[in-house]
């Protein structure tokens, strides 16, 4: 697609929808095969797998939200080229960041393999259940440079309006761990290790084919250059840390929230680990609204489409509320059954049905804070998004956790994470809109992120 970008014209809300639902489909399927993967180690019927999984995703939260922040940086640089009409720019742009973010991403990964047991340590795991924790840790971190590459290109998919090839790239891969986990965790015996082996397996498939999507059907992608690099880096960085910055939030609070509830016990640990794979699984298409429409804001932010802008933004919204209601109230209903599936004891059953019953519904308002943070990072205010997501996750959860779990245990730690996401997500939604509001009186440029010069290689590498 040479012309202009396919989000620049058709109804606002459609775009939302097609784009998050097929990231949702996407992603919520791989997050369904890492919640299988936890029943696995649950047959296994020792609690202690399961708690050294929840500190282990404790852990690995860090360094995937860092991916998934210079993915999301990536994909508003990409958007606005395309928007503007850049194509050419946007393939250089596409290469490097991917180049800058596997090479970010390995070196974030040795630094935590590097101190694995200290970390573990520091969120309360001990004896055998932080052993395990560490070893799951030093077999699935390594693979987190590849990973990041094919985050990059399943984004330059997202900036160009193909929502359904970057659906494939999660759906296929997923498809192909649902099959080797159970093998390698029962049917070779490798238990815990061999849920970490597949984890790596499912990052190298995502790989092979996100590239094969970006670079052989859309020509997204050029070949690396030295060049192309020094002149993306300054404005990929100027998203991408901040971003970054953003999406650590999240786990630094999880991580807070995890020291508060492990003086609980395994048990109590154990459901907690269960609610971080429901979280994801039941809450996918939120987590993939965030990232799906940051191609829709960048390419209508970068033609100066600044009504459509603001129609985004609403719809977003408008989505976010409906789709966190429906998931609620099917939780609500569900609670006991998920608990069971999973042969949780009285404690975990107890930590799982606070989730489901009163936990979840803090994503109702809280979907408003991943749409104020697409917009934010998209449109050239990336460090509101930071503010935001530290707010909740850096100054209110510790605190709202520390007292709520002195009134009602293990169970308020989950409604302390609630009300912080809560009074967040109302704040950022009316941040947000009076930002997009505004816009067409800013006569902002469109690209004011972009390259100060041109590429001035830019004929010579053409469709090398």
């Amino acid at each position: 697609m040479a012309g202009r970008g396919r989000f620049l014209t058709g109804s606002t809300m459609g775009h939302v929808v097609r784009m998050t639902m097929a990231g949702a489909m996407g992603i919520t399927f791989v997050f369904i095969v890492d919640a299988a993967n936890l029943y696995w180690i649950a047959q296994l019927g020792d609690p202690q797998l399961l708690a050294a999984v929840g500190f282990a995703f404790a852990v690995q939260f860090f360094s995937v939200s860092s991916g998934i922040g210079l993915m999301i940086a990536s994909t508003a640089l990409i958007s606005r080229s395309i928007g503007a009409g850049n194509r050419d720019t946007a393939r250089r742009q596409a290469t490097s960041a991917a180049v800058i973010a596997g090479l970010w991403q390995f070196a974030v990964a040795a630094l935590i393999i590097a101190f694995r047991h200290d970390i573990i340590a520091l969120i309360g795991a001990t004896g055998e259940t932080a052993a395990l924790a560490a070893r799951y840790l030093a077999i699935s971190l390594p693979s987190l440079g590849i990973m990041a590459v094919s985050m990059i290109a399943n984004g330059a998919l997202r900036a160009e309006g193909d929502g359904r090839r970057s659906m494939m790239v999660t759906l296929l891969s997923g498809a192909v761990a649902m099959v080797v986990d159970p093998f390698l965790i029962y049917g070779l015996g490798m238990g815990l290790d061999g849920a970490a082996i597949g984890i790596t397996l499912f990052r190298f498939v995502m790989l092979g084919l996100a590239l094969r999507f970006a670079i052989g059907t859309h020509d997204l992608m050029a070949r690396p250059a030295l060049a192309d690099i020094r002149m993306t880096l300054g404005p990929y960085l100027m998203i991408a840390v901040p971003t970054i910055l953003t999406q650590l939030a999240t786990p630094v609070g999880n991580f807070l929230a995890t020291t508060v509830m492990a003086p609980y016990g395994d048990d109590a640990m154990a459901g907690w680990a269960v609610v971080g794979r429901l979280t994801v699984v039941a809450f996918g298409g939120i987590f993939s609204l965030a990232g799906a429409i940051g191609g829709i804001f960048g390419q209508n932010f970068g033609a100066c489409e600044y009504d459509r802008v603001r129609t985004t933004y609403r719809d977003a919204v408008v989505f976010g509320l409906a789709y966190t209601m429906a998931t609620w109230a099917l939780l609500a209903v569900l609670g006991r059954s998920i608990a069971g599936v999973f042969e949780l004891t009285a404690q975990g059953t107890e930590v799982v049905l606070a989730f489901t019953s009163v936990g979840a519904g803090g994503f109702v308002l809280g979907s408003a804070l991943f749409v104020a943070n697409s917009a934010f990072n998209s449109l050239g205010k990336p460090t509101r998004s930071t503010l935001t997501n530290w707010l909740r996750d850096g100054v209110l959860t510790l605190p709202l956790a520390l007292l709520f779990a002195a009134w009602f245990g293990a169970n308020g730690v989950i409604y302390a994470q609630a009300a912080a996401g809560a009074v967040v997500g109302l704040i950022a939604a009316i941040w947000g809109w009076r930002y997009v509001v505004g816009l067409h009186r800013r006569n902002l440029p469109p690209l004011d992120l972009a390259p100060p010069r041109p590429y001035a290689h830019a004929d010579r590498f053409r469709r090398r």
